[in-house]
C-alpha cells in the first residue's frame, strides 16, 4: 500500500482549503484587456450598419414607387379599354337604332 500523500487531518484540511481558493480563483472575473482600436472598429460596423439600412431602406421606397407606378398605369390602360369599349357598344347602339329607323321609313313610303 502506498502511503497516505498527507500525513496528518491538519495537512489534509489545509490542502482541501487550498484547492477550494483555487476554484475559487480560477472562476473569478479576469480583469478584461480592452483593445485601443475598439471603438473604432465599433463607430465603424455602426457607420456601416446605418448604410445598409438606408440602402436598404430606400430600394424598398423604389421598389414602393415603381409598383404605385406600374398599378396607375395599369388602371389608367384599364379605363382607356373600358371607355372605348363603351363607345364601340354606343356606336353599334346607335347603328341598330338607326337600321331600324330606316326600315321604318323605308316600309311607310
Amino acid at each position: 500500500m502506498k502511503p497516505p500523500k498527507y500525513g496528518s487531518f491538519a495537512e489534509r484540511q489545509a490542502a482541501s482549503v487550498e484547492a477550494k481558493k483555487a476554484l475559487v480563483a480560477k472562476l473569478k472575473a479576469k480583469p478584461t484587456v480592452t483593445d485601443p482600436e475598439f471603438e473604432a472598429r465599433r463607430a465603424a460596423k455602426a457607420a456601416e450598419l446605418i448604410a445598409v439600412r438606408e440602402a436598404r431602406a430606400t430600394e424598398r421606397r423604389t421598389k414602393r414607387e415603381d409598383a404605385a407606378r406600374k398599378e396607375a398605369e395599369r388602371r389608367a390602360l384599364e379605363a382607356e379599354i373600358a371607355e372605348a369599349q363603351e363607345l364601340e357598344l354606343r356606336a353599334k347602339q346607335k347603328a341598330a337604332r338607326d337600321a331600324r329607323y330606316a326600315a321604318r321609313k323605308q316600309r311607310r313610303k
